[in-house]
């Protein structure tokens, strides 16, 4: 693999586990800089709960892939502390290429099949703010840094495609949450036109993500054993390929005409020619149109 990003910062707000952190990591394999930051740090655990996960360790893989990692803890619905974080980088830096807002942290609030009036009403409220406020503070303060330089890419990570989306999510407040970054990239996309800036949001299918293996017990070597749990876990997709997906963005000159779309890691995969760490290339959301929700009788096997 080349040294692509060679030269180029980013930032990951959001990498302390799951896609967050392998972006940044795949971000630094490509010899990028990158910022990660997070709210979980080896001394404070955020109300996520899970200590075991920390920026610094998501700084050290990045390093240890062949960048440079520089972990900034920063809750990122605190506006000064965004506005420092920014302020840092141009400092140290001078520049910002690549931004990718992977703020979440929600899981924990979702009621599903809970009718709005229903729903803990403060709970709903602090997934808006998790999963769109967070992201809309970031990009005030990064972008006038990241349009410096024409090229510039953000990326908006969600839950679910704009198409995967247009089904209900089964709890208003989360459904908002994901639908909200394509608007977010698509607004981004218009404003970022004429300084050479690019945006996109992007989804991972049925992600192998730290909590969900924890959630079936099972580890990323056994992750198949949970198919006997969840059938359709079997076109589960490590967190790898999402993170190609960012790297193959970050480093196509063309880049531009992405700008606006609604992409998930498979449609990426499938441009850009990646395979996740099996070497296959799963296709979640076909999957789910087709079997899921359409009803034919098809193995996931055909689907990667």
């Amino acid at each position: 693999m080349t040294k692509e990003l060679a030269g180029r910062v980013a930032l990951v707000a959001g990498a302390t586990r799951g896609a967050g952190r392998a972006m940044a990591v795949e971000l630094g394999r490509a010899g990028a800089l990158v910022y990660v930051t997070g709210r979980t740090t080896r001394e404070r655990v955020s109300e996520v709960g899970r200590p075991t996960e920390t920026i610094e360790e998501t700084a050290e893989l990045v390093t240890a892939a062949g960048g440079t990692g520089i972990a900034v803890a920063v809750d990122h619905l605190e506006p000064e502390r965004v506005r420092a974080l920014i302020e840092r980088i141009d400092r140290d830096q001078g520049r910002l290429d690549v931004l990718v807002n992977s703020l979440w942290g929600g899981d924990r609030l979702i009621e599903f099949d809970t009718r709005l009036w229903d729903l803990d009403l403060a709970g709903g409220l602090r997934m808006l703010r998790l999963g769109i406020d967070s992201h809309l503070i970031t990009s005030h303060y990064a972008l006038p840094l990241l349009i410096r330089r024409p090229g510039g890419l953000v990326v908006e990570i969600t839950d679910g495609t704009a198409d995967f989306n247009r089904r209900y999510r089964d709890n208003l407040c989360f459904d908002l949450t994901k639908n909200a970054p394509h608007r977010i990239a698509f607004g981004l996309a218009a404003e970022l036109r004429e300084h050479g800036g690019t945006a996109v949001s992007l989804s991972p299918g049925f992600l192998r993500s730290e909590e969900m293996l924890d959630h079936f017990g099972v580890t990323e070597e056994t992750w198949r054993e949970a198919v006997a749990t969840d059938p359709h876990f079997a076109i589960a997709e490590s967190p790898a390929l999402i993170a190609r997906g960012v790297r193959a963005l970050a480093a196509d000159p063309d880049k531009a005409r992405w700008s606006g779309r609604s992409l998930s890691s498979g449609q990426l995969a499938k441009e850009y020619g990646f395979t996740d760490t099996d070497g296959s290339r799963p296709d979640c959301f076909g999957y789910f149109e087709d079997v899921v929700f359409g009803g034919r009788d098809a193995p996931a096997a055909d689907y990667r």
